[in-house]
């Protein structure tokens, strides 16, 4: 490995610091050294990256990943995770705390840790859980984990019912300067429910999942963050009246950020189609009206993010009929192609996109990176923004086969990934050092 890296005239996107144009950018001893908008000479002894036609982007921060270690090694691991992670262009993940063995301690938040440790490919933060073994009956020692290395607090996956605990969440959280990240679910409104509540499910007979099972806890959790004035983190969001009270509250002032997933901005309910497994998720694909506030939250800032909500699943958990199959899909290695989607038809500008995947995230949760400016991570992510290709299930990453877009035709692809000025991902091929 080169200490000093100098990128050769690609178009530098860096929303953060307002640049968008080409550039070359010189990394040197794992830190953003230049960024110049004339030729710079290449140092002795540097690689050169020729980045004419490509982009040179910070990496990106995904918010929303499930990385199953420990528990669940059969469908993922925090090393295959890794790799599925550089593949799509990430250079940091924050890991979901719902585990087999939950993480809501230091001792597995370390666990976490040593296990990124000795994959040595993106960073890995762990985020903790906000009840103890995610059961809503009772806090987990949210200082612990906070110590421990944990930058956010969540029961991803289920929803904190009890009001009296998720005030105390907010509470404590504010305390130790992390976002409490919610999963938006009304169980009175959404138990027995496979599918979103419309036309289709009616036509599928499946029982379906109304809007307001996650506008309803949206609101709940929205007075909560008022009175209490903490930070809240609403995750995967896919509801048109969701948008709207984000929104609200943003312009009340109220600390509150929200993600939502490429499959939530691409799909509606129509993809579910004659039961596909794969089109299952929580919270489910919505009608089409919600996926166009979706869009239109995108451009506007309502949504600081798009998070994959990465949960890799096995074969027969998604062989069963719809009503058993197990909500979620992989989406790592998907992300950017599907994002550019958005940009191809002109409903989001580049610039907006890039934010959405490095600066954005970065910011709702404090993490390093997601920007070039000097000093900053060399954490950066080279795209062919006009590469075209065809989405592989077989030949991801990941542990994990389950998605929706199998064979669907992408334009745009991540070239190289690159971590603390070391290149972990180039020619299609992830580049161990452990």
């Amino acid at each position: 490995m080169s200490a000093t890296v100098l990128f050769r005239r690609g178009r530098v996107i860096d929303p953060r610091n307002g640049v968008d144009g080409v550039r070359d950018v010189l990394v040197r001893d794992g830190k953003v050294a230049e960024v110049s908008d004339t030729p710079l000479p290449v140092p002795p002894g540097a690689e050169v990256v020729e980045a004419a036609g490509r982009w040179v982007l910070p990496g990106f921060i995904d918010l929303h990943v499930h990385l199953r270690e420990p528990g669940e090694e059969g469908k993922e691991t925090v090393l295959t995770g890794c790799r599925a992670a550089v593949a799509g262009g990430f250079t940091a993940v924050v890991a979901m705390p719902n585990t087999k063995v939950v993480n809501d301690s230091g001792l597995v938040t370390e666990l976490v840790l040593s296990r990124a440790r000795a994959a040595n490919l993106c960073h890995v933060y762990p985020a903790g859980a906000i009840t103890k073994g995610l059961k809503g009956e009772e806090l987990a020692e949210t200082g612990e984990l906070v110590s421990s290395g944990c930058v956010a607090i969540t029961d991803d996956g289920r929803p904190v019912m009890n009001a009296a605990l998720m005030r105390r969440a907010l509470q404590y959280a504010t305390m130790f300067g992390v976002p409490v990240m919610v999963h938006e679910e009304d169980l009175t409104l959404s138990a027995g429910g496979a599918m979103h509540e419309g036309s289709v499910s009616t036509r599928l007979g499946l029982r379906g999942i109304p809007a307001s099972a996650e506008v309803a806890m949206v609101a709940r959790d929205l007075v909560l963050l008022e009175e209490t004035k903490g930070r809240l983190h609403i995750a995967h969001v896919s509801c048109e009246g969701s948008v709207r009270l984000i929104r609200e509250a943003k312009r009340r002032g109220l600390f509150v950020t929200a993600e939502a997933t490429p499959h939530h901005v691409i799909l509606d309910d129509r993809a579910v189609g004659d039961y596909d497994t794969h089109a299952k998720m929580a919270p489910p694909l919505r009608a089409d009206r919600d996926v166009e506030a979706l869009r239109e939250a995108l451009v506007d800032g309502t949504i600081d993010a798009i998070a994959t909500d990465h949960a890799p699943h096995g074969v027969l958990d998604k062989q069963v009929e719809f009503e058993k199959g197990i909500n979620g899909i992989v989406g790592l290695e998907t992300a950017l192609g599907l994002t550019l989607e958005l940009v191809h038809a002109g409903l989001l500008d580049a610039k907006r996109a890039v934010e959405l995947l490095t600066h954005g995230p970065a910011k709702a949760f404090g993490l390093p990176g997601g920007h070039l400016a000097p000093g900053a991570p060399a954490d950066i992510t080279v795209v062919d923004p006009l590469e075209e290709w065809t989405v592989d299930a077989h030949r991801f990453y990941s542990r994990s086969r389950n998605t929706p877009f199998h064979g669907r035709k992408q334009k745009g692809r991540v070239v190289q990934t690159w971590v603390s000025g070391r290149k972990v991902y180039a020619d299609g091929q992830v580049k161990e050092s452990r």
